[in-house]
């Protein structure tokens, strides 16, 4: 592949073009494929939240006609009359049954109507193919006496009811029946509605195909739809970390993979119900394949033409640049350019004339580099010369050193040599940094020279830690700041002084002190010193010690800020100058 697009400039382009617009093409495709996916599932949850809604209607309809069913029984003048006598008579007793009865089957979805009176009269019950043989209603009296002093009825949970056509599974209505003259508890009063009819209402909602519609009690407990399995079980045990919702709130996403779902809640208000709908990731991706079938042969289609489209317009523009490259390359690097005619007026034309006024403008500068070449060697052996007069001088100080031997003047030989191997480091301008022993030797050699000349005046003393003769530093650091030492700590006073040379090793930092024993500065001197110092690193200043400031500049600019000239002095007591060289600095 590399080897294909570099063959040929054609080629490039062609596969940039069509890169640069195939990639937005088919981002365009992911992207509408991904907005009408979203929009699908959008509306898949709006028309399963207005299924949710339908049912709820539906669940409110019935609760609420079970209820109203209750209330006219409890004031219904049989019921009274049946629950308020003290005799038992049997065809009031039968007549209540078929009236319970006729009213029961009259509704689909109520399964039994019971009336358990207190005392010993018999139970009234509805008398078709749902006849209870014995109840499993709980009794909220069993946990609490007063249920029925604080709430008006009793929405139980589904349990199941033993009848003769075998069990069956209901939710019931509870509510006290009461005199309606003196408000005394008569009996009670249990509707119970059909949980298959239930089932039947929610399974035939008109959610997606393979979504499903549950109801939840007031515990989160699984009373309707489903798997009949799945009933009298905790929603959250069949989905572990749902958090059930009582506000109509979806949840989107839940689960992993396959199994990934969407979760839709509505509420059934004064029963606490809770619907909750569940719709599968596998219905949008039905629904999806269609879009997505399309998006395929639109983008299919696109591609094929717009590969085209650039294969044409790449061959008409690159047609012209590959006749010029075919020219170039039958053209003898060695000779005189070749010169091309202009025929347009168009990128290529202009390119060509162009051309054309490098050619010209390359044999100049080629006539031009050859004079240069000649200037370069001409330059070289003048410096060449040059070097001559260094080593002339160190020669003629060598040949005075051996003559003060030889006159056995040794005061004489040692300054002259130590000057010599002083200049001879000093000139040396092929290496700007040297080991730390070097940088000592010379200033011993300064210190030397200078203490022939000024006898008796001052000591100086080298403390050097031993680790840190290998190490790299800046050369020609410390003899301007034993110079300043000597001129204007100690030549100052009358007495002679001390130098204390120190360098030693700290916390990866090679630290070095030059401190004397002279006259010291005050305070403002002290002060303007250091100013001139930090002046001394953004513009030049001539006044003050040209010597320090030079040692400045030249730690800033190879060290950083941290490795200023630190200056401190007391008066009558001495000065100290010290600076810090980091080690792995010190090594370069």
């Amino acid at each position: 592949m590399k080897r294909w697009l570099a063959s040929s400039l054609k080629h490039k382009l062609s596969f940039m073009l069509v890169c640069s617009l195939l990639i937005p093409l088919l981002l365009l495709g992911v992207v509408s494929y991904q907005l009408a996916s979203s929009v699908t599932e959008e509306k898949a949850k709006q028309s399963g939240m207005n299924t949710l809604r339908q049912i709820r209607t539906n669940l409110e309809f019935i609760v609420l006609d079970a209820e109203n069913m209750s209330v006219f029984l409890i004031g219904h003048s049989d019921t009274q009359k049946y629950l308020t006598r003290n005799d038992n008579d049997a065809n009031e007793y039968l007549k209540m049954i078929g009236f319970l009865t006729n009213l029961a089957f009259s509704k689909k979805y109520i399964s039994d109507i019971t009336i358990q009176p207190n005392g010993a009269r018999p139970t009234l019950s509805t008398f078709f193919n749902y006849t209870v043989t014995r109840s499993g209603a709980p009794d909220p009296l069993k946990t609490d006496p007063n249920y029925y002093a604080d709430h008006p009825k009793y929405w139980t949970s589904l349990y199941e009811n033993e009848t003769i056509n075998g069990p069956e599974r209901v939710i019931s209505l509870v509510r006290p029946v009461r005199n309606i003259n003196n408000f005394r508890t008569l009996g009670t009063l249990t509707i119970s509605l059909n949980e298959e009819v239930i089932s039947t209402y929610l399974k035939t909602s008109g959610l997606v195909s393979n979504g499903y519609v549950l109801l939840l009690d007031s515990d989160g407990v699984i009373i309707s739809g489903g798997e009949p399995k799945w009933l009298r079980h905790k929603a959250t045990d069949l989905f572990p970390g749902l958090t059930i919702s009582r506000d109509g709130s979806v949840v989107s996403g839940y689960g992993k993979g396959e199994d990934k779902k969407t979760i839709l809640f509505d509420q059934i208000p004064g029963v606490n119900w809770t619907l909750m709908g569940v719709i599968p990731y596998s219905e949008y991706k039905a629904q999806n394949r269609f879009v997505l079938s399309l998006t395929a042969i639109a983008l299919t289609i696109s591609i094929i033409l717009l590969v085209g489209l650039v294969l044409y317009l790449v061959h008409r523009v690159t047609r012209p640049l590959s006749r010029l490259s075919a020219v170039l390359k039958s053209a003898n690097p060695d000779g005189e350019m070749p010169r091309f005619p202009v025929t347009t007026t168009d990128e290529i034309g202009q390119l060509m004339h162009t051309y054309n006024k490098f050619s010209n403008r390359i044999a100049h500068l080629t006539e031009q580099v050859r004079e240069n070449e000649a200037r370069k060697k001409e330059a070289d052996m003048r410096a060449l010369q040059a070097q001559i007069n260094p080593h002339f001088l160190y020669n003629t100080l060598s040949s005075v050193h051996w003559m003060a031997l030889m006159n056995k003047d040794e005061r004489i030989a040692e300054m002259v040599g130590s000057l010599s191997d002083f200049l001879r480091f000093s000139l040396n301008s092929g290496e700007e940094f040297c080991a730390v022993s070097q940088e000592i030797a010379h200033a011993r050699h300064y210190a030397q020279i200078q203490s022939i000349r000024f006898p008796d005046q001052f000591e100086i003393h080298f403390i050097i830690h031993p680790a840190l003769d290998q190490q790299r530093m800046l050369k020609l650091l410390l003899q301007p700041l034993i110079e300043n030492a000597l001129i204007h700590g100690i030549q100052k006073q009358q007495q002679p002084g001390t130098i204390h040379v120190i360098a030693d090793h700290i916390d990866g930092y090679m630290k070095f002190t030059v401190e004397d024993t002279g006259i010291g500065m005050e305070k403002e001197t002290l002060r303007a010193l250091r100013e001139q110092l930090d002046s001394a690193l953004y513009r030049d200043d001539t006044s003050g010690s040209y010597g320090l400031r030079n040692v400045q500049r030249r730690l800033v600019l190879h060290y950083g800020m941290d490795s200023r000239l630190t200056i401190d002095s007391v008066p009558g007591q001495g000065t100290k100058a010290t600076f810090m060289i980091p080690v792995k600095e010190a090594r370069k």
